[in-house]
Parts: structure tokens; C-alpha cells; sequence
């Protein structure tokens, strides 16, 4: 019964293979297909079935959804038994040769790098990229492992299942991306989805289920007049209409900071024409808008200009029925299988598939420069997040004045040319001619563009180069610079700081000091030492403020009116102000406002003070301004109270403090409008050195309300600090 299985699998797997690769060397097939076999045959997987049905799914995968050759398809039946067997990579090299062994090798390793979980450290990735440099394959294959392990997450236990979810969204779904793996990475994506927000993912999953109907009605509605107007113009084409990817949907949900029926463009429809002659997909645009009205800024034009991955098609959006956008695709055959198998269907034509292709030996040769370049101190997240926008990001192609290519992120500026060519003349890049025009610094380069870079000795880099350039080399090189700098400007402006105040016998520590500088309007210490050190401020002054400040505080709270009989004129004058503030027990309404101190809320344990022409002011008891105010005219506070319900708003300040990312604001901004509609009243973030910094001001109902805010800001990867600010 075993053996008739099997026999079976092994039919299974050549019909695959027949259907899909060029040449099949059926011998090879069935030899690695038994060696596996008898290899892994007292090995069982998590789910309880024999191990050899992953290098067999995996084998499919390669066969069918990534095809090579048959070369792959033996890799993938063997790729486990050096790790999970016996068998030595000598064996598998005795059995089947180097290419085969090498292939295996590679993937074992990449293993290796993985289940270290240290994948995050720039020393792996050189690793994983040496594999890939070796055989293309062997990237290809790990990719099939991975899919099928994540098509069977669910037999391992939760612990595991999040961290393989997280790696594969990090780091497999944006190579699979690089190398042109649309199908493979939106599958990694969605499948990572599922186990890292499971009720996201299910809320998104019911919504789409229950509006199917709906949907394939529009798209039927949307696609006849196309499809009627193609067959006169004699078109061989075929259309078809999908959702986009949950993962998709989930982050445009979070970018736009709405909710899933907000979200209105959730399908696309793709055109692919049967023709061999690109000028047939302009055709079918033509004949798509003149039905439909288009959308221009939304059109790109991917077949004269291929991504670098080789990804060619058009991409426009256009206004369909009942006024809804719908995104449609048109490709041809070829480039419909470019699109979904990248670079597999680039090399299932080529003779020498151990030879990479030249872009992208190139792109590995940038890949590595990113780590080549990396400074010791620099924090490990902040350098993945580099290495996973390269990943990303198309390239364009750049050349020096001798000729000499360079190869850079698309919108990279002169200022990253410069630092490509070397750091000495990024750090003195004065300016740029572009194709022999004077251009600006922070100018966007284009693919194609000859580059001559103007230095200067006395020229060093500038703070505000950093906004403008893209590249992981130049921003290292430019914060070295400027935290260099910025620390001589500190200690040579506390240096002249400490020299006067002692001079002219001021004893302050530095807590009291930064108190008494805040005041002033300084940021920080730091702030006050650099503008010293640049002769913006006299610190002879500043000394001698400071000083008057210490021996003449300034007198808190009412001292211009005598506080006698005050109760009695506020309560029979100030009526007039609603809000449900209780004093002395009583449900009168009283003038009263919230001292913006302390900005206190429902739930908050409150006090009054009596002011003048505001009414009471109502304060936190922990409040310092009412603790010195009240110490010093005790008669003017008075017991006040919450109603016991109110539906009113109230302003609330948190102060954050985390790593600096892409896409930190935006999950900042999700995290606290998602949770009950809460309003951002007001955003001021400073980032320094990769470290963000910051104030936002919310409307809140209650202090319950402010405290699960920020529950959920402190659960955003990457926050440091979120807390209440008072003062």
C-alpha cells in the first residue's frame, strides 16, 4: 500500500516536471526521489505525517509555481537530509555531483543562519548573499521551503508560528519581491498576516467572503464593454477581476487611517493578451478609456520602462461604474508569467543558469556595500530597515564622467552619488552637473545620467543633507559627521558656559539650571551649550537672569486682591458655565476651566482654585503649580468633583520617545484613531540620531480612554517611551 503511494507521488511529480521544465532528466528525478525518500523515512513532521511529504511539496512548488529545471527539482526533493538525516553532503556529492551538492549545501547553510535567530545581524545576510552569489538556485529553493512551511504553520505551536511569520514578512517576502516572485510573495505575506494578526486578518477574510456576490456582479458590469469592444478590434485576450491581498488591504486600511469599508479600490482587474507585440497592450488601454475615464496620475507604463526585476505591464486606474476606481493591469502572455515567476521565467530559457544575471550580481554587489558600510554603533533595526528598503526599491543606473557605472536606489540625489564613488568626496561634495548642468544637491537622479561631482576641502556635510538622500552609506556617513561636529559644539560651548558662571560665582546644578532654561524657551542642556558655542546667545546675560530669577521667584498664584468674602461673589456671580463640575457636592454649575498645567480628565482625583476672573481653575491634586499655589493661599482651594456621567471631550498630551522607522508615524496615528474614533488634536515630533521624540495632543472622553491609548502606543514595535505628560 506504502510503496503504491509513493509510486504514485513519484507519477505525480514527473507530470509536473514534463508539463513545466524544458528537459527532464527522468532518471535524476526518480534517483533523488528514492534517496529522499529512504533518508527521511523514520523522520515525521509536527502535523504527524511522514517527513518526506515536505521535500516532496517542496518539489512541487519548484516544479510548478517557480520552474527551473530538473537540476532544482532534485535539490528540493533532497534539501533536508543533511540537516535532518544521516547523510553527509559528501554522500549527496558521491550520488549526484557537485551542482547538486552545492545547490543542497547552500540551502542547508541559509538554514543554519535562520535557526541561529540571528538572522538580524549583518554577518548572516553576508552569508546568505555569498550562497545566492554561488548558484540563483539555491535562494529559489529556500523560497519553495519556506511557502510550504508557512501553508503549514498551523501544526507548530504559537510561540513558533509568530516568530516564522515574522521572519518570512522581514525577510522572505521582500526578497521573493526582488526577485520578481509576485505570486510566491503575496502568499508569504497574506499567510504571515493570518498568524501575526489573526483578527485582522479574519475581519478582513468576512468581509470580502460576504461582499463576493457584490463584487463579481461590478466586475461582470465593469468588464463586458471592454471585453465586447476587444473582440471587434479582433483581440485574443482573457480578463479576470480578484481582491487585492489581505495584507494589501490591511495596509492601505492602516495608512489611511480608515476603516475596511472605506477602503474602496479592494479588486483589480488584469488584461492578458494572447500576442506576441507589446503594442497590443497600448491598444487595449485605448479601448479601455474610451469607456471609462482615466485616472492620469495613476498610469504607469511598466512595459517601455521594466522594473529591474524584469516586471513589464500597465498599470492604470480609471473610473468605473457608479462612480467607484477600479485598478486595471494589461500585459501580455510572456509578461503575465514574468510578473508571477520573475526570475525563474527570466532563466528557463538561459543555457548556463549558474552564470547570475548582470543586474542582479549588481544589485548583490549594492546589497553588500549597505553592510560593508555599516558602523559599529549603528542599531541592528535601523540597518535592517535599510537593507529591506533596497529590497524594495527599483534602481536606476548612474555613470561617472570616465564612464564608470553605479548603480542606485531610484530617487537617489548627487549627494549618494557622491558617497557611492567614496565617502572623502561625499563628505566634500560642494556640487553637482548632471549630463553637464549645474544641479542642485538634493536634485533626483535618473537612470542613465552622467555624473560629475564638484568638491571643495572647505566644503564638510550638512545637517539638512540627510532629508534629502536615500542611501544607507551616505546617511551613516552623514550623521558620523554632524554627531562629531554637534558633540565639539557642546563641550566647547559648556566649556565658556562653565567659565563665566563661575566667574561670576553662580552655583547651579544641572537639573535646576535645565528648569530655569526651559522656561527660557531652551530644549535642553544641549540646546543651550550649542547656542553659546555659536555666539547666539551672551552668557554673560544669561548668567546674570538666572541669577535674579534664583533670588527673586516669582510669586505664585492671586496676590493683587484679598481673598475675604471671594467664595460668596463667585457663587452669586459665575452660574453662567456649564460643564458639570461639582463643588462642595453641589450640581450647580459654576465658571470653571482646566489649568492647562495639568490637563486634568474624568477619572483624574482633582481640586479647585479660585482665580481671578476665570472662576476655578480645576488642577490635579499631584499638580506642582497648585501644591506651591495652595501652600501659599491655602483659603483659595476648594473640594470639586466629576459628574457622574459626562460626554464630554477633553485634551490630553502623551509624550513618546522610540526608534525612528519608516511608517512610525503612520502606526502611531492607527493606534490611537482606531481605538473609539479618538481625535489628534496636534502632532510635534523631533527626530536625532534614528531616535524620535515627541509630543501628541488627543481628545479624550475619560482617563480610562487616555490609559488604553496608550496601552496600545507602548505595544507599536519600536516605542520606547509613551507616557501621560502633566507638565
Amino acid at each position: 500500500m506504502r510503496d503504491g503511494i509513493y509510486k504514485k507521488k513519484l507519477e505525480d511529480l514527473l507530470a509536473v516536471c514534463r508539463k513545466n521544465l524544458r528537459s527532464v532528466n527522468e532518471d535524476l528525478i526518480r534517483r533523488s526521489f528514492q534517496f529522499s525518500l529512504e533518508a527521511h523515512k523514520n523522520n515525521v513532521r509536527a502535523s504527524g505525517d511522514p517527513f518526506f511529504n515536505h521535500p516532496y511539496e517542496v518539489a512541487l512548488v519548484v516544479a510548478k509555481e517557480i520552474p527551473l529545471d530538473d537540476v532544482s527539482v532534485a535539490s528540493a526533493l533532497m534539501h533536508d537530509v543533511v540537516e535532518d538525516t544521516e547523510f553527509t553532503i559528501k554522500d549527496i556529492r558521491h550520488e549526484f555531483g557537485d551542482t547538486i551538492a552545492d545547490i543542497v549545501d547552500g540551502a542547508t547553510k541559509i538554514s543554519d543562519i535562520f535557526r541561529s535567530h540571528e538572522v538580524t545581524q549583518a554577518e548572516n545576510y553576508r552569508k546568505m548573499l555569498l550562497s545566492m552569489v554561488n548558484d540563483i538556485r539555491v535562494m529559489l529553493l529556500k523560497f519553495a521551503d519556506r511557502l510550504h512551511n508557512m501553508r503549514t504553520l498551523e501544526y507548530l505551536p504559537d510561540e513558533k508560528q509568530i516568530r516564522l511569520a515574522k521572519e518570512t514578512l522581514d525577510i522572505y517576502a521582500p526578497f521573493a519581491h526582488r526577485f520578481g516572485l509576485a505570486k510566491i510573495k503575496w502568499e508569504l505575506e497574506d499567510l504571515s498576516f493570518k498568524y501575526l494578526h489573526p483578527v485582522e486578518y479574519e475581519e478582513i477574510a468576512h468581509k470580502l467572503k460576504s461582499k463576493r456576490k457584490e463584487r463579481e456582479s461590478y466586475i461582470k458590469k465593469f468588464i463586458q464593454p471592454i471585453e465586447k469592444r476587444m473582440k471587434e478590434e479582433g483581440m485574443k485576450f482573457e480578463m479576470e477581476g480578484r481582491p487585492k491581498h489581505f495584507f494589501s488591504i490591511f495596509n492601505k486600511m492602516k495608512a489611511r487611517s480608515k476603516p475596511f469599508d472605506e477602503i474602496y479600490d479592494l479588486f483589480a482587474v488584469r488584461a492578458i493578451l494572447d500576442t506576441e507585440n507589446s503594442n497590443d497592450c497600448f491598444t487595449a488601454y485605448g479601448v479601455l478609456t474610451s469607456i471609462y475615464m482615466p485616472i492620469p496620475e495613476r498610469f504607469k507604463n511598466y512595459i517601455s520602462v521594466p522594473k529591474k526585476n524584469g516586471y513589464q505591464s500597465i498599470h492604470a486606474t480609471v473610473i468605473g461604474p457608479d462612480g467607484r476606481m477600479v485598478e486595471v493591469q494589461i500585459r501580455t502572455r510572456a509578461m503575465h508569467e514574468v510578473a508571477e515567476k520573475g526570475v525563474a521565467a527570466h532563466w528557463k530559457y538561459k543555457e548556463n543558469l549558474n552564470t547570475l544575471d548582470e543586474e542582479l550580481e549588481n544589485w548583490i554587489t549594492w546589497v553588500r556595500d549597505i553592510f560593508d558600510h555599516a558602523e559599529d554603533e549603528t542599531p541592528a533595526k535601523q540597518l535592517m530597515e535599510s537593507f529591506k528598503l533596497t529590497l524594495y526599491q527599483d534602481e536606476i543606473y548612474l555613470f561617472t564622467p570616465k564612464g564608470e557605472l553605479r548603480i542606485l536606489p531610484k530617487g537617489a540625489t548627487p549627494v549618494d552619488f557622491a558617497y557611492a564613488v567614496h565617502s572623502n568626496i561625499g563628505d566634500h561634495c560642494l556640487s553637482a552637473k548632471v549630463n553637464g548642468k549645474i544641479v542642485s544637491l538634493n536634485h533626483q537622479l535618473r537612470s542613465g545620467d552622467q555624473i560629475e561631482i564638484i568638491t571643495s576641502k572647505n566644503q564638510t556635510p550638512k545637517p539638512d543633507w540627510e532629508k534629502f538622500v536615500i542611501t544607507h552609506k551616505a546617511k551613516q556617513h552623514i550623521r558620523k559627521w554632524v554627531k562629531d561636529e554637534e558633540r565639539k559644539e557642546v563641550n566647547s560651548g559648556k566649556e565658556i558656559w562653565e567659565k563665566r558662571s563661575k566667574k561670576m560665582k553662580l552655583h547651579i546644578n544641572d537639573d535646576d539650571l535645565l528648569e530655569i532654561l526651559r522656561e527660557m524657551k531652551f530644549s535642553d542642556l544641549k540646546d543651550f551649550f550649542i547656542r553659546i558655542h555659536r555666539a547666539d546667545i551672551d552668557p554673560d546675560k544669561i548668567v546674570k537672569e538666572i541669577d535674579q530669577k534664583m533670588k527673586h521667584p516669582p510669586a505664585e498664584g492671586i496676590k493683587d486682591e484679598k481673598t475675604e468674602g471671594l467664595f460668596n461673589k463667585f457663587l452669586t456671580t459665575a452660574r453662567n458655565i456649564t460643564g458639570g463640575i461639582t463643588l462642595f457636592g453641589s450640581h450647580d454649575k459654576f465658571l470653571h476651566s482646566y489649568a492647562k498645567c495639568c490637563n486634568p480628565i474624568p477619572g483624574d482625583e482633582i481640586v479647585g482654585f479660585v482665580t481671578k476672573g476665570d472662576g476655578i481653575k480645576i488642577h490635579l491634586k499631584s499638580c506642582h503649580n497648585f501644591i506651591s499655589m495652595a501652600l501659599n493661599e491655602p483659603q483659595r482651594v476648594v473640594e470639586v468633583g466629576w459628574p457622574p456621567t459626562d460626554a464630554g471631550e477633553y485634551s490630553a498630551a502623551i509624550y513618546l520617545r522610540g526608534e525612528d522607522h519608516s511608517g512610525m508615524l503612520n502606526d502611531i496615528t492607527h493606534s490611537i484613531s482606531s481605538y473609539q474614533n479618538t481625535n489628534i488634536r496636534a502632532v510635534k515630533i523631533d527626530v536625532q540620531s534614528q531616535i524620535f521624540e515627541g509630543t501628541i495632543i488627543i481628545s479624550v472622553k475619560n482617563k480610562e480612554h487616555l490609559e488604553r491609548i496608550i496601552e496600545k502606543l507602548r505595544k507599536i514595535d519600536g516605542i520606547i517611551k509613551a507616557d501621560r505628560m502633566i507638565e
